[in-house]
Order: C-alpha cells, then structure tokens, then sequence
C-alpha cells in the first residue's frame, strides 16, 4: 500500500483483521476482498463532493475508528422486545451469527438459512457465481467497504414453487461501543416462490457503525416482500443498501422505515426484466440533529414493467432528511408504467429537507409521472382539532401522527404493524430540539 493508503486507518488496520474474515482460504473470495479493498483505498468513503453523497457527510467514520468485534454478550429481555411473534428469527450479533439466540426450528420447508461463514463451507460454488452479481465495486465505495470488510451474513434460499406463509426476521444487533458491523445477505428466491423477510436493525449502545449489504436475486414469476426496520441508536452511523435483479414477471415489493441513527443512508436499486412489478415504499422520521438519506434507483430494462414508489419524511429540530430517487426507463423498456412520490412535513424553522425525483426516459412508449412535496402542517387543521378542546401540542402530534400512519398502514404483518405503531407513538410527542 502507498503512504497515502496507510494514512486511511481502516486500510492501515486492514491486515490485522483480514485472517479472521470468513473465506480465507477461497482465491476468488480473495480476489473479490483485493479488488474492493483496491476501490476503496482510491479515494476512501464517499465525500460530498460526489453527486450522489453531495448532502450526506461521512467525515464521522474517520474521526472514529470502527472495528470488528468477537462479542456475543446481549441482555435477552431487552433482544426480546424486537423479536416479533410467528417468525423465524435469525440474529446477528456485533456482525456475526449467534447461533444461541436465533430460533430457526420451525423453519418452512423449501427454504434454506445458512449463516455466510458456513455457507462459504458448504457451498462455495454456489456463492461463487452470485456473490457481487446483483451489484458491482463500481457503485461505491461504501460498497466496496462492505465486500472487503464483511464478517458474516445469511445466505436464504427459497425452492421454486415454495409459498412461504412464515416470515423471516433478520435480527441485526450491536451491543459493543465503536463495533463495526460489516454484514453481507444473499437472498435467492426461484421461480415461482414466494417469501416475506424483515431486517431489523438495533443496538444496545451509542456509537458504533452498521454496514449492511443485501443482494436478492429472484426467479420467474417469483416474489419477495422485504422490510427494513431502522431503529439503530443515538449516535450510530449507519449504511444498508439492498440490491436487487428481478427475472420476468416477477415481483419486489419494499417497505423500509428509517427512524434510528444518527447518520443513516438507505440505497435500494432495483433491476426490472419484462413484466415485472417493483414497489417501494418509505417512512423516514427525524429530530434533534439525525440525518437520514435515502437513495433508490428502478431500472426499467424490458417492457411492460411496473413500478410504484411512495416515500414520506417527518423532520423535527435541525434534522435533514435526503430523498433521492431516480427512475431509468431504457430504450427496449416500451410499455413501462411508472409512479414516484416524495411528501415531506417539517416541524421547525430548522429542520430540512432536500429531495430530488428523477426520472431518465429513452423509451418512446411509457406511463411515467413523478411528484414531490415539502411543508408544514396547515393552522386551519391545528385550528379545527383546538376547537374540539385538544392543546395546541397534542393536536399537531395527532396531526403529524396521521401523516407518518398512511405508510404503516400498508404494512400486512400485524405484529410488525404493532413494533412500528409503538415506535411512532414514542417519538412523536419526543422529537424536540
């Protein structure tokens, strides 16, 4: 490495921590860690000097060295208020897999959870032909962060033709100070499958980072409703990014809901073959000084695809909340039909938000419409909820409330509906200077 590489503490420390990664002994795995650590050491993490990092601020991950840890103490009331009832959980302590904590007996038949460290045992093959498939170093490089540092992970397989009636939790959980959690998941759904999973994304301490990549590949005519649940702590950065590469007919559906950490960036991309259907829906609720982005890219590749994407922001104290989506209709895409909106509500003359919708259309043929929103809540509707003998507080709370409820009310999973109402009614009358 250069002199200017060993001044990065992350790739000066990196031989230190490079035997303990899972795969030491594979050379493409070897191969796939030099060549993102090669990207990485380039320029290091983003900088706002980038397009698509121009409002998030990363500077915070250098000033504090993150790194693995082997800890796999957690207080198991406190896990348990996460878990949620009728799903199979699997957890993932400080970036590795806690076999003692995840409860996966009553697994479904036709699906398959390996954690990445065995996986890369039993089936190195397998994960030779997907790992980086869904996406490439060359997105960046948090990216490649992810593929050089990652500790461990799940690999869930779906048989073709499964219908899968039990959710899958992913439980994500850091318990030790200035831990990097560096986890990699591929998800593989055949044809004509079907599967609900949730991520959630939790933490027993202030200051750590979460670096979460997740690769879905799915089948004909197969479906995948995932759910992100962000509720990391105080003082945790956080990066997630979800990659997917849809086959014909197909159908993603995402709901991700952003109200943890103190810096957090959520990327979602999604690649659409003929005929199928992407949906994205979003929640991100901010105060005090959070910062909270949200980056999602649809590529319509083939024609007849569908996608809708809805996304709201709730910014309080001198949060800023980032909304970036994009949607790229190539020239073969004839017949796509497309929706994207942003609506966002700040509470306070500081608060901020900066959203750009996007759409790149090279087809001549197609249905697309994008629409956005910035404001506050109307005096008129503070006004007629006073008359009926409600404060002035709790009525712009009912107010603020029934705006961030449309989202989880397109939530099917009853106790996850249940996780997110409690964490909505315990920050609304909370998010304050």
């Amino acid at each position: 490495m250069s002199s200017e590489q060993l001044s990065n503490p992350y790739l000066a420390g990196y031989p230190v921590i490079a035997p303990d990664l899972p795969g030491h002994d594979l050379p493409w795995l070897q191969q796939f860690r030099s060549a993102a650590l090669a990207a990485f050491g380039s320029t290091g993490f983003p900088t706002t000097r980038e397009e698509e990092w121009r409002y998030t601020n990363l500077s915070a991950l250098t000033k504090t060295v993150f790194a693995p840890t082997d800890s796999q103490q957690v207080d198991a009331d406190w896990l348990d208020a996460y878990r949620l009832d009728g799903a199979c959980q699997l957890v993932l302590l400080n970036g590795q897999f806690s076999e003692s904590l995840s409860r996966l007996h009553a697994l479904p038949g036709g699906v398959s959870v390996l954690p990445l460290q065995s996986a890369l045992i039993e089936q190195a093959e397998l994960l030779e032909r997907v790992l980086g498939s869904a996406v490439a170093n060359s997105e960046h490089n948090l990216l490649a962060f992810n593929n050089a540092w990652f500790s461990d992970g799940v690999l869930i397989q779906v048989a073709a033709k499964q219908i899968v009636d039990k959710p899958l939790q992913i439980l994500h959980v850091v318990t030790q100070a200035e831990a990097l959690a560096a986890t990699r998941n591929l998800l593989l759904i055949n044809d004509q499958a079907d599967i609900e999973i949730i991520e959630t994304f939790v933490g027993a301490v202030d200051s750590y980072f979460t670096a979460s990549v997740t690769e879905c590949l799915l089948g004909r005519n197969a479906g995948l409703t995932l759910y992100k649940v962000q509720l990391e702590a105080d003082k945790a950065q956080h990066f997630g990014g979800i990659y997917v590469k849809q086959a014909p007919d197909s159908r993603f559906t995402h709901h991700n809901f952003a109200l943890g950490g103190l810096l957090a960036r959520s990327d979602i991309r999604s690649d659409l073959d003929k005929a199928s259907e992407c949906t994205l829906n979003g929640l991100f609720v901010a105060g005090k000084r959070q910062h909270i982005d949200n980056h999602t890219r649809i590529n319509h590749l083939q024609p007849h695809g569908i996608s809708r994407e809805f996304y709201k922001g709730v910014l309080d104290g001198r949060a800023r909340g980032v909304f970036q989506g994009r949607v790229v209709v190539a020239e073969d895409a004839q017949k796509t039909d497309s929706e994207m909106n942003n609506r966002n509500l700040l509470l306070s003359v500081d608060a901020e938000i900066d959203t750009k919708p996007q759409l790149e259309i090279y087809a001549d043929d197609v249905k697309c419409s994008h629409g956005v929103t910035v404001g506050q809540l109307e005096d008129k509707s503070v006004f007629y909820l006073q008359s009926r003998g409600i404060d002035e507080p709790t009525a712009r709370n009912i107010l603020t409330f029934a705006f961030a409820n449309e989202m989880v009310d397109k939530v099917e999973n009853v106790q996850l509906k249940a996780l997110l109402l409690e964490q909505l009614l315990v920050r609304f009358p909370a998010i304050s200077l």
